[in-house]
């Protein structure tokens, strides 16, 4: 019965000592009832910015063990234009012109309290229409997804070219 408690007990000891290891994300949105391009509705723009935050969180997985990456979104303008409808929704038209996805954003990356990177960073994919998609159609956001998927390889963790 002791072998089986000290067993027990090294096992929690060494998961409290791994979660000091987890990499982690974390986002804030800044004054996002002013940003460019969000639903009227309140309860639906809670919506969008929870999609939002969910898959800034998955980003965590992405990231080396111990690192924290802070996001502050300062702005959003969704693909497409946002055409009211008196009677239900309001509807979201993509032609693929000049309605391409944009986000503006601060980032910091630390690692053990130091800044690794930091910055301001202005996303925008003006050939959001002319890529092979990596997210399903029925997702609202796949757009936006796709082009922060690009920015978080591209300057977050570039990947290391294979020698």
């Amino acid at each position: 019965m002791c072998l089986i408690t000290r067993t027990t007990l090294a096992a929690a000891v060494a998961l409290l000592a791994c979660s000091a290891a987890w990499a982690e994300v974390s986002v804030t949105y800044v004054k996002p009832e002013d940003f460019i391009d969000v639903p009227r509705s309140e309860i639906e723009r809670g919506r969008m910015l929870k999609d939002f935050s969910d898959y800034f969180a998955k980003l965590d997985k992405k990231l080396p063990a111990g690192q924290t990456l802070k996001i502050e979104v300062l702005d959003i303008d969704l693909a497409g234009r946002l055409y009211p409808r008196y009677n239900g929704e309001d509807i979201r038209i993509l032609k693929g012109g000049a309605d391409w996805p944009r986000i503006h954003l601060r980032y910091t990356l630390e690692q053990d309290g130091k800044t690794l990177r930091s910055g301001d960073a202005e996303l925008s994919d003006m050939s959001y229409q002319d890529r092979v998609p990596r997210h399903f159609d029925n997702d609202t956001l796949r757009y936006e997804k796709q082009m922060l998927d690009d920015w978080f390889s591209k300057s977050i963790v570039p990947k290391v070219a294979a020698r």
